[in-house]
């Protein structure tokens, strides 16, 4: 089944919805994700949305977010946040409990952590942790 890209695997848009919106729901109700939801201001809805059409097009499906916004400039658009290795961190944890939540597949889940990992390391934009 190898000839599946990720977004099939996981269930298709459904699924990635679902992942997306337990994934911010998490953030806004676990205190130990407090500095991510911290760096996302006071309303969720366009960051919500925003992510969906990235996953779908990042996991190989319909590519929704480029289709409005263009390429994603992930670094570029983050730039405004303070992302450190706490945020990162905190991404990370919090969207990996989304997908184990969510149902993803562990072997799939370890794939799109190591995926996750490189990406939100990479959009750190200060050295250390907030504090």
């Amino acid at each position: 089944m190898e000839t599946q890209t990720p977004f099939e695997r996981i269930g298709g848009e459904e699924k990635v919805k679902a992942l997306v919106e337990r994934f911010y729901d998490l953030m806004d109700l676990e205190p130990r994700y407090s500095a991510l939801r911290a760096v996302h201001g006071s309303e969720l809805g366009q960051a919500r949305q925003k992510l969906f059409w990235f996953l779908c097009g990042w996991l190989g499906g319909p590519q929704h977010y480029t289709n409005r916004f263009g390429h994603p400039m992930l670094r570029a658009r983050h730039l405004p946040f303070r992302i450190g290795i706490r945020e990162r961190d905190q991404w990370l944890a919090c969207m990996d409990q989304a997908m184990q939540e969510t149902g993803v597949e562990e072997t799939m889940r370890e794939r799109l952590r190591e995926s996750f990992f490189q990406t939100a390391d990479w959009m750190r934009n200060v050295g250390g942790g907030s504090g």
